[in-house]
């Protein structure tokens, strides 16, 4: 991002973020870090091309995965849910369960992996729908991840393995 401005009503005069530059490069880890309404969801939304920006150049360079605050979950399996319509890579799959912390709850869940997620995944806790959601963006592969907030809903033993993936 160089001198970007970004605004959800698409008025340059009223810019929700300005003045954003910002270069990141592969392997970097980057923490956005700010109040409650600063800004860190939008400038996520901005890098996905979801707010219209009003000045500045962005350029991404890869294949994204995003991971949202609030875990979306689609009805179906566990394993649906990670794999997304990715075909099914058995060493890369166990390994994201075991990145993500899920292997303890796959054993607890009464069909593992292919336990039916109620709608929304009602039948699983706020922690378990974010490593859930993790899980699929890093079985992805992708070369850029935006985490906004995904540890928020766990522990900090768990946070602090998961951030170390």
């Amino acid at each position: 991002m160089n001198s970007c401005g970004f605004s959800w009503c698409e008025d340059p005069l009223k810019p929700n973020l300005k003045d954003i530059s910002l270069v990141v490069k592969a392997g970097e880890k980057v923490a956005i870090c700010g109040e409650v309404g600063s800004g860190k969801s939008t400038l996520l939304a901005a890098m996905l091309g979801e707010v219209p920006r009003t000045q500045g150049t962005i350029q991404v360079c890869g294949k994204i995965a995003y991971v949202s605050q609030n875990a979306w979950i689609q009805t179906g399996t566990v394993q649906e849910n990670i794999l997304f319509g990715s075909r099914m890579d058995s060493q890369r799959y166990q390994e994201t369960l075991a990145r993500c912390s899920l292997v303890k709850d796959l054993e607890m869940l009464p069909y593992g992996d292919d336990t039916e997620i109620g709608e929304r995944g009602v039948n699983l806790s706020g922690g378990q729908k974010q490593r859930l959601q993790l899980a699929r963006a890093l079985y992805q592969d992708a070369d850029i991840y935006l985490l906004d907030d995904p540890f928020s809903a766990v522990d900090a033993h768990t946070a602090t393995s998961l951030f170390n993936w």
